[in-house]
């Protein structure tokens, strides 16, 4: 059962009637954002105390799959902490952790880091899903579409200037760069327990009821019998795979094609502007249509713009105007499709958005390993292979939102 958006307000009007919780919860991932370093700098920052490249690229794959199991980790939370609790208790473990993790950065505790990787990468984004139920159920259900694309757009914020102070960190001293991240999350958590309400998601809400019970075997025996959330998922892990192509096949090619990373340092900023400036003003105009339709129309042109990249053939300009496309396709079907498993009835949804967004951690995960490898066995022809996956992506998507016809 779905949630019917018929009339969606527009931008002004959304940012007039969002609740001062939703801007709380929206200032602190904001301010989380800001000091995520880890998966941008951490291979950076064990090179420099000494490790080995591959050292390295070990750590990161270690925080990565924890990564993967904190969402599916934070949805259970919020079905005992609740949702406020899930974000407080994920955040203060995380500032504990990244506190701590210079301490452990020495090639003789490599086994002791790996490990500290992994429960830094499960509590630091264990809070996902507690966001996004908090956000559902706080956002009027005719701006729920607008809450999460306001979402996007602080963390494209914090995307945009966590860079920029990293350099000026790095110049200080590197253990600064998980000191600052550990600091932001507390911070985050400060924000959470203070500001946000203690909502609890899925202990008999009113007017809704789940047949056979809400206990969890019974809640996740239901997620995996529904078929077409798995076409959505399918479609979900497809587009996290073709999505990291832009930040790992992309740089590959720019380089083989002559080129200097200054071109893809501009690239990444266009992209930033245009997903900042335009993405409230697109998602408004999008929200009037039905889910699968955005989310349909949204990853073809994805696909699209991936396969142009494909027959750029070395121009500067036609690589900026394949971004444009690109970032439009991610624009049109990015908010909808993270707000849809947040329609389910409450006494699922969380498990339904951990299931969702542990489904794009993982292709997020495995997508430099696809890409890096069709890239040295397709060359240029990795981009038609995006284009192709994201036909079927589209197709899944448009199998797995479109609301089933009603017998008479």
């Amino acid at each position: 059962m779905t949630a019917t958006i018929d009339r969606p307000a527009g931008v002004l009007t959304v940012l007039r009637r969002t609740p001062t919780p939703v801007r709380c919860l929206l200032g602190g991932v904001l301010v989380n954002q800001l000091g995520a370093l880890v998966q941008t700098f951490m291979v950076l920052y064990l090179v420099f105390r000494g490790f080995s490249a591959g050292q390295a690229g070990t750590a990161i794959a270690a925080y990565s799959v924890g990564s993967v199991v904190g969402v599916l980790v934070g949805g259970e939370l919020i079905h005992r902490i609740g949702p406020r609790g899930a974000i407080t208790v994920a955040m203060l473990g995380s500032a504990v952790l990244l506190a701590v993790l210079p301490l452990l950065s020495r090639p003789s505790t490599f086994g002791v880091l790996m490990i500290a990787m992994l429960l830094a990468g499960l509590v630091t984004q264990s809070y996902r899903p507690a966001a996004a139920v908090l956000l559902s159920d706080l956002m009027p259900d005719d701006m729920r579409v607008m809450g999460f694309s306001m979402m996007r757009i602080a963390l494209n914020i914090g995307a945009a200037l966590s860079p920029l102070i990293a350099a000026g960190l790095i110049l200080v001293d590197w253990n600064l760069l998980l000191w600052f991240d550990a600091a932001t999350a507390l911070v985050y958590a400060i924000l959470a327990r203070w500001l946000l309400p203690d909502l609890r998601t899925g202990r008999g809400a009113p007017g809704v009821v789940v047949q056979g019970g809400t206990g969890t075997r019974m809640v996740y025996g239901i997620l995996l019998r529904d078929r077409r959330f798995w076409f959505f998922l399918a479609s979900t892990l497809i587009g996290a795979v073709i999505y990291v192509q832009f930040n790992v096949v992309l740089p590959l090619k720019i380089s083989a094609e002559g080129h200097s990373t200054g071109l893809y340092s501009g690239m990444l900023v266009t992209a930033s502007i245009v997903l900042i400036l335009c993405e409230l003003k697109i998602t408004a105009s999008v929200a009037r249509w039905p889910g699968h339709v955005a989310a349909t129309a949204g990853t073809v042109l994805m696909a699209v713009g991936a396969a142009s990249f494909g027959v750029s053939g070395g121009s500067a300009v036609a690589l900026v105007a394949c971004t444009v496309v690109f970032v439009f396709g991610t624009m049109i079907n990015g908010p909808t499709m993270f707000a849809y498993p947040a329609t389910f009835p409450a006494p699922v949804n969380a498990r339904y958005i951990s299931a969702h967004q542990a489904t794009f951690g993982l292709g997020m995960a495995a997508g430099p390993l696809i890409g890096v490898a069709a890239w040295v066995g397709l060359g240029n022809g990795v981009w038609w292979l995006c284009g192709g996956l994201g036909l079927v992506a589209a197709w899944c998507a448009r199998l797995g939102m479109k609301p089933p016809r009603r017998t008479p």
